[in-house]
């Protein structure tokens, strides 16, 4: 938990609106973003999908706007939304969106956002959030600027995902391509490994004539190690806050989000992220995914989220400042005091880090750089001073499993 005695003032007649479009009612990230302000004394606002979701029942959450969103929507609806929260709010708000189409939108309609509805939040060149949020946009800015990154296959049609099946080198990994079809038609439901040619094809007769998919090298496990980077940038591309760790594992196992990380200090891929971020010109908090392949020895980059990501509060620099702080620090025409990150430090997500675990022992699997003992243990929903989210997660997590047990037995 961090502490609110911290060496820095904020602003606190500015407040923050944690954005969040889709279902996904169950979100670490966000209920972390309202800790870590609200502990500051900073007015917190969330969109959340209904009154009973545990940011909503944080007792840092001034007032939660129940607005349930599928991101199917048009934008134009969409930033109508928004205004009508900025308004019921009446006072300047720091934006702080926790996925990708929400980020996206932001740097669409930033100039209205910005002024009629008065949101604060850091500006970049309006297409590149979805470009780097496009698996193949993201490849495309790999390459032009040297970072090394999976070989990947965009195939437009059945027949391109045909002839890749008859060619490509097994396994594979899909993902769906952009941001706002996962959500409308997702191709798959996350990252999934595919073992050969018959089973692309079975998958691929589901993703109708344009597959919106990436077909992307795997790299085994076995000789790879998961890497995490954390940072915010300022209007001139610079890194006011760094942060790097190893996660150590997913839910689902080796795919999906990270149910327990370590801080770990990695200089070389820190400069590695921060020239790429300094390249494309990107402004505001990213959170990105490398793999480092041990067969050639290179980090590469698998995904840049260009917002904050779940596991954020794994970081904090030794005065106290994560990316969330940096950002509210930085609107605000305060300085975010330099400093470097506290080591050693764990992340746990309670509801997804004791499956994780059984299956990556049943696996054998182990990361070679998680230290053998924690600094300290940041958990994603339990704390001392704000338990409802916790409890909350595990009413609703339970709630599915015990409406099929009542149906079972009703049915005796």
């Amino acid at each position: 938990m961090a502490s609110s005695a911290v060496p820095f003032a904020v602003d606190r007649s500015v407040p923050a609106l944690v954005v969040k479009i889709g279902h996904y009612p169950l979100h670490h990230g966000g209920v972390g973003a309202i800790r870590s302000l609200g502990r500051l004394g900073v007015p917190m606002y969330a969109v959340t999908e209904d009154r009973w979701t545990p940011a909503a029942l944080s007792r840092y959450l001034a007032r939660a706007f129940v607005w349930p969103t599928t991101g199917s929507e048009r934008p134009e609806r969409l930033v109508e939304g928004l205004l009508r929260i900025g308004r019921a709010i009446g006072r300047p708000t720091v934006l702080l969106p926790t996925d990708e189409e929400a980020a996206v939108l932001i740097a669409e309609h930033a100039d209205r956002l910005a002024g009629e509805g008065g949101f604060l939040f850091p500006r970049a060149e309006p297409e590149l959030p979805r470009r780097l949020a496009s698996k193949q946009g993201l490849h495309e800015l790999c390459v032009k600027h040297g970072v090394p990154t999976p070989e990947g296959a965009f195939p437009d049609t059945y027949a391109d995902v045909k002839a890749f099946a008859a060619s490509a080198r097994f396994p594979v990994v899909a993902k769906n391509r952009e941001a706002f079809e996962r959500r409308k038609k997702p191709a798959v439901g996350g990252t999934t490994r595919i073992e050969g040619p018959r089973e692309l094809m079975e998958l691929a007769r589901r993703w109708g004539p344009r597959p919106g998919v990436v077909l992307q090298e795997y790299l085994p496990r076995e000789e790879a190690e998961d890497w995490i980077v954390h940072g915010y940038f300022d209007a001139g591309s610079t890194p006011l806050a760094m942060f790097t760790g190893v996660k150590v594992r997913s839910w689902p196992p080796h795919a999906g989000m990270t149910a327990c990380a370590y801080v770990v200090k990695n200089e070389e891929l820190a400069r590695m992220a921060a020239r790429f971020v300094q390249r494309i010109g990107f402004s505001g908090i990213v959170d990105l995914d490398w793999r480092f392949d041990r067969r050639d020895g290179r980090y590469k980059l698998l995904d840049f989220n260009p917002r904050m990501g779940a596991q954020f509060r794994l970081f904090e620099s030794a005065v106290g400042v994560d990316v969330v702080r940096a950002q509210h620090l930085d609107l605000t025409g305060r300085p975010v005091p330099g400093a470097g990150q506290r080591p050693g430090r764990r992340f746990t997500v309670e509801n997804i880090d004791l499956p994780a675990l059984l299956a990556y022992r049943r696996s054998g699997y182990t990361t070679p750089h998680a230290p053998a003992r924690a600094s300290g243990t940041e958990l994603a929903w339990a704390a001392r001073d704000d338990m409802k989210p916790f409890f909350t997660m595990l009413a609703r997590s339970l709630r599915p499993g015990a409406a099929q047990l009542y149906r079972l037995w009703r049915a005796k």
